[in-house]
């Protein structure tokens, strides 16, 4: 592993300490600066004659490679362009994805990562992380030795079987992970060389992907029961020793095993599941936004939720302590939140296998109160008929569920419907926008998982607000890492949905948009890291650190892509920089 060392100079400027030249530098994708070379680094670095002549700006470069990926009419083509950008100069990369973050984030996220993961064997380009897999067993800590850098403090792993809602695409989840650190560097300026993806390759039941002569993954059966949970317990005791002083991100485990891992290893080291909390605070500020516009108090919202995996029942429980917060209590409690699984409404007279639905399966007294009773069906138009929602919000998966005789229905009893299709990618998004507009005559107030382009409607443009977990995730790790938090809790999820729905301004609002816009990426990881640091601090799991002192502790680490001069580290013999070259 590197060491990647920056230093200050005598005024205070940064420089970093190159430990390779030649080609071995041109073609490291964190020390390069390609045509940005100045000539005093070329002479410096045996670069001379290895260049054209001109010496470009970061800007410049930005711009060249801009228009590159510009004229690539396939966002599959850009994904693999701006993948293939990643590899060759990571410094310019992240200029390009901060700089056009509104444009490209759909390309390095949702949707198009969805189609990156489903052909992720068939546009390899080079290998990024590291894939752990069961011939790793009683070598993992070694395995984690040869991550790139030695200083990591940011994971994303996943075990690729609930990607998006797309199910099992075997090692080529490992698109995910690259995906959400790309955006943990851009929105939350979390340095590169301290980020490592992470796949627990323990096979694939994708026959498909099975089938496939080209397929890159370990080419078995899931891991399933006790040898699964072995894996999983070495992969978490080896990163506890090898980077004791990560943030771990669970991500796109399939609902049982997401539930289990978090409650089970929440406690051992920092760490979250994003499909399970980021999901829940960005619903949850969307409702907050929502009862904004509409003028419903938060305690006077009703929540049906079509969906009772990972997503639906994280968004029931912030929800739940949401509306405690807000004085309910009792059965108002209860009845402010109801989920939906492929059966219908949860109730309790009804035999639940998994278990983190129960919590949310209403007393059969209640459901009967509301005429929700054994027989007389609880498919989502019979409950929205029943409960009159004011928030609809979709982690089914399961496109077109959102169906016009439930929109209507809905419309028939609230004045503005708060309608959340956040299943991802676009494919699997429970309905779309235009149709709902047009369904309740233009009032409803709509936000997506995916992104959507603004929709005409009455005389007026309705802004689709994108209820993206890049909103949350990145100042959720960014709070963690600079309050030094041991753990990441429940109330630093709160926070964040309470600090997202404040960064929806009054003119968003009136566009018809409950979320902030995309380019406001950064500004919005930022108050969300600071609100985790207070959190943090007050509840006793972080270091104290006097308001005034936040914001700038949160600013100061949030790393920017630029070019710093290099200084070199020390002589290398020629079988080193060979070696190096080779690696690179």
């Amino acid at each position: 592993m590197e060491k990647f060392t920056m230093t200050r100079d005598a005024q205070g400027e940064p420089r970093l300490s190159v430990p390779f030249r030649g080609l071995a530098l041109l073609r490291h994708p964190l020390y390069t600066k390609g045509s940005a070379f100045t000539p005093e680094e070329r002479s410096a670095f045996g670069l001379e004659a290895l260049l054209p002549q001109a010496v470009s700006t970061i800007e410049q470069q930005g711009r060249r490679v801009y228009a590159n990926i510009a004229r690539k009419a396939d966002a599959l083509e850009k994904y693999i362009g701006l993948a293939g950008l990643q590899d060759r100069n990571e410094h310019l990369f992240y200029r390009l994805l901060v700089d056009h973050i509104e444009e490209f984030l759909p390309i390095v996220y949702t949707p198009t990562v969805g189609l990156a993961c489903q052909n992720f064997s068939h546009i390899f380009r080079r290998a990024r992380g590291l894939w752990l897999t069961p011939a790793h067993r009683g070598r993992i800590y070694e395995a984690l030795g040869n991550a790139p850098f030695d200083d990591v403090r940011l994971i994303v792993v996943t075990d690729n079987e609930r990607i998006l809602g797309l199910g099992d695409q075997g090692a080529g989840g490992m698109g995910i992970p690259i995906g959400k650190l790309a955006l943990y560097t851009a929105a939350a300026g979390i340095p590169p060389w301290q980020t490592l993806p992470i796949s627990l390759d323990v096979g694939t039941d994708n026959q498909a992907l099975l089938d496939d002569d080209l397929y890159l993954g370990w080419r078995f059966p899931r891991l399933r029961g006790s040898d699964y949970d072995s894996f999983v317990e070495e992969f978490v005791q080896a990163v506890q020793r090898r980077f004791p002083r990560a943030l771990l991100q669970w991500e796109d485990f399939k609902k049982a095993n997401a539930f289990r891992l978090l409650d089970r290893y929440r406690r051992m080291l920092p760490s979250f599941n994003d499909d399970i909390q980021g999901t829940a605070a960005v619903a949850v500020a969307g409702m907050m936004a929502g009862a904004r516009a509409t003028g419903v108090p938060i305690a006077e919202q009703r929540v049906v939720i079509l969906g009772a995996g990972a997503a639906g029942v994280g968004i029931a429980r912030l929800l739940r302590d949401t509306f405690r917060r807000h004085g309910l209590s009792g059965d108002a409690l209860v009845a402010a939140v109801a989920n939906l699984d492929h059966h219908g409404m949860l109730v309790a007279d009804e035999a639940i296998a998994d278990e983190h639905k129960r919590d949310f399966a209403w007393p059969p007294a209640l459901a009967a109160k509301y005429g929700l009773v054994p027989g007389a069906g609880r498919d989502l138009e019979r409950v929205v008929r029943a409960l009159r929602p004011t928030v609809l919000i979709g982690t089914s998966g399961q496109p077109g569920t959102f169906t016009e005789a439930v929109v209507r229905e809905m419309a028939r009893h609230v004045e503005r419907p708060v309608i959340f299709p956040m299943s991802n990618p676009t494919s699997k998004s429970e309905a779309i926008p235009s149709l709902l507009l047009a369904w309740t005559d233009g009032r409803a107030l709509v936000a997506t998982g995916s992104p959507f382009p603004p929709v005409a409607h009455g005389g007026r443009t309705h802004v689709i607000g994108q209820g993206n977990n890049a909103f949350v995730f990145p100042g959720i790790g960014l709070g963690v890492l600079v309050s030094r938090a041991y753990q990441v809790t429940d109330g630093m999820f709160a926070a964040a949905a309470a600090t997202l729905a404040g960064e929806v301004h009054a003119d968003d609002l009136a566009s018809g948009s409950l979320f902030p816009p995309a380019h406001a990426l950064r500004r919005v990881t930022a108050r969300i890291a600071e609100a985790v640091v207070r959190e943090a601090r007050d509840s006793g799991v972080g270091q104290v650190l006097e308001d005034s002192a936040i914001a700038p502790a949160v600013r100061a680490a949030m790393w920017e892509p630029a070019y710093v001069p290099l200084v070199p580290e020390k002589a290398i013999a020629p079988a080193e920089e060979s070696a190096a070259l080779t690696a690179g």
